[in-house]
């Protein structure tokens, strides 16, 4: 497990971090300074004061202070973490969109943040989760949609090796990005990056994209929808995987 910490950073400083940790799919915790609002199927505000943040990367936000055990708010799973510097102030937003509501937590200041890639013992456990993805796709092309044809696995493109490569029942080229956890915007940029240089190196015309994964956030759905990117949601297949998660390395 690596893990990335700072010290009384800047806000500047703090919202790279966030940036970087938030793409990666990290745990964040974070300490400081900070108010906290709460708008959507009520509303609510506290003041200034010393708490720690808990950023999960299923999209569950915690706030805890020094007392009791429960958190004095929280947003569930599925919402979306978003951070910026705004009037003098690290801002961190959780964000959902059914029901429509927002956590909005403004640091004075930022004692330490953490972020823990939590994820990487798992993927000891995982190891070849992507190959299992890809194996099933093989198996069943009609995973990825109806009439697709596999016509190569690892292709080599400018832009790097594509997972899956292959074409619809008209015969358009298909691109498809696997991924074994929940991704957000990053990985549609990558399958965009490898949609044009398919189309460049191939002088291809309706080259298609499709990303296959657990799930996305809420903001790479939007990305996938504008670029006209399809989106399979598929789990690697567990296998011996529901061994391994029992000595504490599930996910």
């Amino acid at each position: 497990m690596s893990v990335e910490t700072l010290h009384r950073p800047t806000h500047r400083d703090a919202l790279v971090a966030l940036e970087g940790a938030f793409e990666r799919g990290d745990l964040v915790v974070v300490f400081g300074r900070c108010s906290v609002e709460y708008d959507g199927r009520a509303s609510s505000s506290l003041g200034p004061g010393d708490r720690l943040v808990l950023l999960k990367p299923d999209g569950s936000a915690l706030v805890h202070t020094d007392e009791k055990r429960t958190p004095v708010n929280w947003q569930p799973p599925g919402s979306e973490h978003r951070a910026s510097v705004r009037d003098g102030r690290l801002r961190v937003q959780s964000r959902r969109s059914t029901p429509e509501e927002v956590l909005d937590v403004r640091f004075e200041r930022v004692d330490q943040l953490s972020a823990f890639s939590v994820a990487e013992r798992a993927d000891l456990s995982l190891v070849g989760s992507e190959e299992d993805l890809r194996e099933r796709v093989l198996a069943e092309p009609s995973l990825v949609e109806a009439g697709f044809e596999p016509l190569d696995t690892e292709r080599e493109t400018t832009a790097g090796p594509v997972d899956v490569f292959g074409c619809d029942a008209e015969g358009h080229p298909v691109v498809v990005e696997l991924k074994r956890r929940r991704v957000g915007p990053s990985a549609v940029r990558q399958l965009q990056g490898y949609v044009d240089a398919v189309s460049r190196e191939d002088d291809a015309v309706g080259v298609r994209g499709v990303l296959v994964a657990p799930s996305v956030t809420d903001r790479a759905a939007a990305l996938l929808d504008e670029r006209g990117f399809g989106f399979v949601a598929l789990e690697p297949d567990e296998g011996e995987d529901d061994e391994a998660s029992e000595d504490g390395d599930g996910r």
